[in-house]
């Protein structure tokens, strides 16, 4: 639950240069959304604060200025309250959401533990370990800060190809193992996990925290990358039944935030808050609720019930907001459902 803090406590961050994380621990906060988001916002401007650039679109471990409000220069009041919806449609999806750095650290396997055993430790125990654990490779360790080699199915292989008696040391790897601090960059360290299939990690205090694999990183890159593709989808399915029913003039009708000469008219051009303005009928200015009735009948979609496919299509709207300030928590499974179950919805209407 979102607890906001004392006062006290706010302003205590003025002039500081604190990372996002702070702020959301600070009002004990898990995961941004459009609520949580709010909520921090508004407390932060209580305060007279802000923070650049904006807590919301950065990565939890990137650092902000915590800046007073009145330092910041005045803007432009937006002239058409549609207009405003626009810009915040804009700065929801900002192209630096990316975090500044992932580390392997960021790779929940880099800090989970690992399996070890000690070096008086019989090769028979050790690969039975192997086995149960359904683990690749087991390091030999003294308190897992002393690393005497590595035990993998490959390197068991090779002592037998060899002819040496079945030992835990004949079976060890222990030249050049691949070995590498948890603050170090992810995408640096990719060839030598490449290489040996693995890459043994070490915690902040020098003892192994952890080991990243090729599997691992297949996870959580499919993780990631999964909802991604499937916004992409609907996306792409929503331009197809827009851009086949409505002409340009409907299409410039939702392009309030630019200039006259970039209004295209190309349905390529919108992002998902122009979606729902084409097709909410419940919208604040009723010029646009009425084109959107047009908009709706021009679809031809009889057997569709707009109230129920317009609250769909916020939802998504939200959680495509929230994939794209690249948490390090995966979607949760329900949400990752919603997106599912939309996209099939789609696929049954648009030809």
């Amino acid at each position: 639950m979102t607890t906001r803090p004392n006062e006290q406590d706010l302003t205590s961050l003025k002039g500081r240069t604190v990372p996002v994380q702070e702020i959301l621990d600070l009002f004990r906060v898990r995961v941004r959304d459009h609520r949580t988001v709010y909520l921090i916002s508004q407390a932060l401007t209580d305060a007279g604060l802000t923070t650049l650039p904006d807590f919301a679109v950065c990565g939890q471990r990137s650092n902000v200025d915590v800046v007073p409000v009145a330092s910041l220069p005045a803007q432009a009041t937006p002239a058409d309250p549609d207009d405003e919806e626009e810009e915040e449609e804009e700065e929801a999806l900002p192209s630096h959401a990316l975090p500044q750095r992932l580390l392997l650290g960021d790779i929940p396997s880099a800090r989970r533990g690992l399996v070890s055993v000690g070096p008086a430790t019989p090769l028979a125990q050790t690969t039975f370990l192997m086995r149960t654990e359904g683990v690749s490779q087991i390091p030999v360790t003294t308190g897992m800060a002393q690393i005497h080699g590595v035990v993998t199915w490959g390197s068991v292989s090779k002592m037998y190809e060899a002819g040496k008696p079945p030992t835990l040391d004949n079976a060890m790897e222990k030249d050049s193992l691949p070995l590498a601090d948890a603050r170090q960059e992810f995408f640096a360290a990719l060839p030598v996990i490449r290489e040996h299939g693995y890459l043994l990690v070490r915690g902040d205090d020098g003892c192994l925290s952890g080991i990243v694999t090729a599997a691992d990183i297949t996870d959580r890159f499919e993780g990631a990358a999964r909802p991604f593709f499937i916004v992409g989808e609907i996306e792409s399915l929503l331009r197809r039944c827009l851009g086949a029913a409505l002409d340009q003039e409907a299409i410039k009708a939702v392009q309030t935030n630019k200039k006259a000469e970039h209004r295209t008219g190309q349905v390529s051009d919108l992002m998902f808050g122009d979606y729902l303005r084409l097709l909410d009928g419940y919208q604040t200015k009723q010029s646009m609720a009425e084109r959107a009735d047009a908009n709706w009948e021009a679809l031809k979609w009889p057997n569709m019930p707009r109230e129920q496919f317009i609250g769909r299509l916020k939802r998504v709207k939200d959680i495509r907001n929230r994939i794209a300030h690249f948490d390090e928590k995966p979607l949760p499974q329900e949400l990752l459902d919603e997106l599912t179950t939309f996209a099939k919805l789609l696929r049954a209407f648009v030809s």
